[in-house]
């Protein structure tokens, strides 16, 4: 029958022993009869029905309620068996006397133990019984005793054992409980049922100190064991209870509390117990909880210092990790021993514990970990500050290697001499002091460890291999040490900004890092035309690095006219005679010799140039004496360099110099053989595909700047390219700034004309040049021959086809003859133009008459991976492309048929244009340049033309020189102008 809540009941908790779990608490409802007595029915009341009952329950019962549901059996096997099982297969499985869980045992006791300890704690005030054999809850009363009882364990050492037994007293009196059939009802802590009370205990003595004398007088420990039984057991006791002995002495000691810390790579066993490991729901069974036993950190591996903070109390030390009020230290005078019970000052070990975790070093359980060079530096910066706090540092006896904790410090002093910075310095380890030098493996090799001339270990601090990195890679060891070249300027100015070093400089170099103000040099007298704004700026920069004998690139975006500032510079050291009748040498892709050929004539026509190519150069450096500057290509200084790096060169110029950015290319290793007073590179795209492009070009102009190939990229390349390492970057530019000028367009807009037109010379390859040779002698011989036959009218058609058919072979052979299995010059110049303006992130319109042409740009532009945009007669949505173009960044070029593409587009997304095959119109020329240039365009718009050398392409513009007239009338067909050529002029074209 279940409890009515309309009448009158109580809530009782009824106390019973499991077979397994031990004693536990269950709770009952009791129906009461009219005169207020508890009667026979009464129901089991859980978490789920107490709520029915709420008026005869406080919070605490409810509380009690949820606690002895968690203890139940059923709950007890729910917790700690996924699977499931009957009560009797759970205990026999766990409990078998053979083969049974006993961490599983250990895990259950402890779970129902702190349970059992909570129910205890509230019970006082409610009523409590034991339960009958017949599971009546009520058979018999019980109380809980008002306050705690206290314990005093008694030894009692003679000459053959002592005896240990225990005393309870409560209320001023002893209790006897010994042969009382009294039981432990709670291990931890304590509890104690005596008749009919319960019974708790101060310093929650564990109950298992009491079960053994139960039913016993006292427990004798032979002599023979007593050593090992006073130190596990009997000190623990003395530490936390009250202890009468006889036989040996047990005194009460204070003392001030003196700090420890105690260093080691090897730590001992630092172990503290955890809370039981709780299961996992549907973990492994049997598995569950046994007490787990914590080792020191994961990190406690030998890269790792281990700080172990301890207190001097007298002549004992007391480890921080140990939790009581009461350290007890155990000493043996011959047959005596002595408990010596230290009061702990928890007051000041806090304060200590405090200081340290102010200083950056948390202390927990006793212990630290940091990184070995981590805490070097700890220890090197606060030594004396420890010292002043009355700590003890010293080494732990564990420890692998014998460290020296001593002070550490640095003199780095640097002196500008002729040609270099002298680097000196001294490292002081307490006691020694050790050349700077020295160090120089450890830093580049990021070995913390230097051993010192007494055996101990120093650590070299973690900053240095930054602060000192660059300078032992960038340094060379000679007979009186370190030296530096100039060029690493800004490296030493970084150091002594830093106070890393004592410079000594003159004020001359110090101005390097101050180029954006150098001095105004004048043009030399015999240069044709005026340079503008930036490009005097940059003028009178390459005279500044040559000022210092360092190395300069200039970077200038394509079509800015680093040629012509290249030029003045030139014919300034040879009006000047600063060249002391050195040639220069400069270097350039085959395709570019003309070019510069070219602008050389235009500007400087006072240099003597020597065009050193070709399979009949007379292989003599002899001849370079006659010379201004030598033109040549990488190919011919590849092949040869035994010869060439014979003579001293005045300068060594490399245009285009991304074609050494593979440094073990043999065109690298070919250029980094010639030896000159100056070197210069100029490129408008320093780095093509990878920072080592720039280690490759900024080493041939100043070797050493960035290092070994190997430092760089290790300590540059892949932070930069792998982990976008931005503070490595900055470095990096950093390092070259002094030495690299770069302008883009948009940063001299003001200084340039809205247009500017450039005609780029294309040599001809062999086979190329073979077949034109041959279609011209054939077309020739038939035109001329119907000249004088027939007169010009009848001549037009042939000419015109013969015309035709040479601009395509001066584009592709191939346009011409679809079996030419070999290059164009013009084809492999305007793909070298197109990657460069790619590179630079500009935006480029590439128009051609010929879509056979176009073709050809499109194949080797998907060879390299290179997207663009296409227009010719046949496509279909012209205004989607061009919108395509317009709005996509990174879609970069823009094939374009002339005839399709001529007018009736808007294209100013781009600043560049490309003319692949010019021809005798102009306004058709300039109509496509409109395409980019007209309104809405906010940059200026650079125009190449590519003209191939020696073919009808050249002749025809040396034509329209001849006939300005004619070319600027508004003439609007070829055909005019075929019938416009003279007899002398057809001789020209086919000359």
């Amino acid at each position: 029958m279940k409890v009515s809540t309309s009448q009158p009941f109580q809530i009782v908790y009824s106390l019973l022993e499991h077979e397994y779990l031990g004693y536990l608490f269950e709770s009952y409802v009791v129906q009461r009869n009219e005169l207020g007595q508890l009667t026979l029915l009464h129901q089991t009341v859980s978490a789920k029905n107490a709520p029915e009952f709420v008026d005869g329950l406080d919070e605490t019962d409810f509380e009690l309620v949820a606690l002895t549901d968690q203890i139940s059996q059923d709950a007890v096997i729910k917790e700690f068996w996924a699977k499931k099982t009957t009560p009797a297969d759970f205990f026999f499985r766990i409990y078998d006397p053979e083969k049974g869980d006993k961490g599983l045992q250990e895990a259950i006791s402890q779970y129902v133990q702190e349970r059992m300890g909570q129910v205890l704690a509230r019970l006082p005030g409610k009523l409590v019984f034991i339960m009958g054999k017949d599971g009546e809850p009520t058979w018999r009363e019980i109380g809980l005793a008002p306050e705690p009882a206290s314990i005093l364990f008694h030894f009692r050492r003679n000459e053959e054992s002592t005896h240990y037994f225990p005393t309870i007293q409560y209320q001023g009196q002893k209790l006897d409980f010994q042969y009382k059939n009294a039981v432990v009802v709670c291990e931890q802590p304590g509890w104690l049922l005596l008749g009919d009370v319960l019974h708790n205990f101060r310093s929650g003595v564990d109950g298992k100190k009491l079960k053994p004398f139960l039913n016993k007088k006292f427990i004798v420990i032979p002599r023979q064991v007593e050593d090992s039984y006073f130190q596990r057991f009997v000190a623990p006791l003395v530490e936390s209870f009250d202890v009468h002995a006889r036989g040996f002495d047990i005194r009460s000691e204070r003392y001030v509390a003196r700090p420890q810390l105690t260093f080691s790579d090897a730590p001992g066993a630092l172990v503290v117990a955890a809370p039981p490991a709780r299961p996992v729901r549907g973990g492994t069974p049997g598995r569950r909880g046994a007490t787990a036993m914590l080792a020191a950190p994961a990190a406690a591996a030998a890269e790792h210092i281990h700080f172990d903070l301890s207190f001097r109390y007298g002549d004992h030390t007391v480890p921080t990790a140990h939790d009581k009020r009461v350290c007890v230290k155990l000493e043996k005078q011959a047959d005596n021993y002595v408990f010596h019970r230290l009061i702990r000052n928890l007051d000041q070990e806090q304060d200590m514990i405090t200081a340290l975790r102010e200083r950056a070093l948390e202390v927990h359980n006793g212990r630290a970990v940091l990184e070995k060079a981590t805490a070097f530096r700890w220890l090197h910066h606060h030594a004396d500050d420890l010292k002043s706090l009355g700590f003890t540092v010293s080494q732990g006896a564990t420890s692998g290697k014998d460290y020296f904790i001593g002070t550490v410090s640095v003199e780095v002093g640097i002196t500008e001499t002729n040609d270099w910075f002298d680097v000196h310095g001294t490292v002081r380890f307490g006691e020694f002091e050790i050349p700077f030098i020295r160090l120089r493996p450890y830093i580049l090799n990021k070995r913390p460890e230097f051993r010192l001339p007494n055996g101990q270990i120093a650590i070299i601090p973690e900053e240095w291999f930054t602060q000192y990195l660059e300078l032992f890679a960038f340094a060379e060891e000679n007979a009186d040490g370190l030296s530096l070249r100039k060029h690493h300027v800004a490296l030493v100015a970084d150091l002594q900004s830093g106070n890393l070093a004592t410079v000594l400089m003159s004020r001359k170099l110090e101005k390097l890092r101050e180029f954006e103000a150098v001095e105004d040099q004048p043009l030399p007298a015999t240069f044709r035309g005026e340079l503008r704004p930036y490009q005097k700026a940059g003028y009178n920069w390459l005279h500044f690095v040559q000022e210092y004998h360092f190395g300069g690139c200039l970077a200038d975006d394509m079509g800015l006219g680093k040629s012509v500032q290249t030029l003045a510079l030139l014919l300034q050291r040879k009006e000047t005679g600063a060249a002391n009748g050195a040639a220069s040498l400069l270097v350039m892709p085959t395709s570019l010799v003309y070019n510069w050929m070219a602008e050389a004539f235009k500007f400087a026509p006072a240099l003597r140039l020597l065009i050193y190519t070709g399979t009949y150069r007379e292989k003599n450096v002899a001849q370079f004496a006659d010379y201004d500057v030598v033109l040549t290509s990488y190919g011919i200084v590849r092949l040869d360099i035994e010869l060439l790096k014979t003579y001293s060169f005045d300068y060594v110029i490399l245009d285009e110099s991304q074609a050494i950015k593979n440094p073990g290319s043999t065109t690298s290793q070919a250029v980094r053989e010639l030896h000159s007073g100056h070197r210069l590179i100029l490129t408008g795209t320093p780095v093509e595909n990878s920072t080592m492009d720039l280690w490759s070009q900024m080493s041939f102009i100043n070797p050493g700047l960035l290092g070994t190939q190997a430092f760089f990229r290790k300590e540059f390349l892949k932070p930069i390219e792998k982990h976008k390492d931005e503070a490595k970057m900055r470095r990096l530019h950093a390092l070259i700034k002094p030495f690299i000028l770069r302008r883009h367009k948009a940063q001299v807009a003001t200084e340039l004309p809205a247009k500017i037109e450039n005609l780029s010379y294309c040599p001809m390859t062999d086979e190329q040049q073979q077949c034109y040779e041959e279609t011209k002698s054939f077309y020739r011989n038939q035109i001329l021959q119907s000249l004088e036959e027939h007169g010009k009218a009848s001549t037009q058609f042939v000419l015109l086809q013969g015309l035709t058919k040479l601009r395509q072979i001066a584009n592709h052979p191939r346009m011409a003859d679809a079996d030419y299995a070999h290059e164009s010059g013009k084809l492999r110049e305007v793909v070298r133009m197109i990657k460069n303006v790619v590179a630079e992130g500009h935006k480029v319109l590439v128009f051609s008459q010929f879509v056979k042409h176009l073709d050809l740009v499109r194949a080797a532009l998907d060879e390299r991976h290179i997207t663009y945009a296409y227009l010719d007669g046949n496509t279909r949505d012209r205004h989607q492309e061009v919108a395509r173009f317009q709005e996509t960044e990174a879609l970069r070029v823009f094939l374009i048929s002339l005839k399709a593409g001529g007018v009736g587009l808007n294209l100013t997304a781009a600043d560049y244009v490309f003319i692949l095959d010019p021809w005798w119109n102009p306004a058709v020329e300039a109509q496509a340049v409109d395409r980019a240039h007209r309104i809405g365009q906010e940059r200026t718009v650079f125009t190449y033309k590519f003209i191939t050398q020696g073919t009808v392409e050249e002749k025809i513009l040396a034509l329209q020189n001849k006939k300005i007239q004619l070319v600027t009338d508004l003439i609007t067909t070829d055909e005019t102008i075929i019938k416009s050529l003279t007899k002398e002029d057809i001789e020209e074209l086919l000359g």
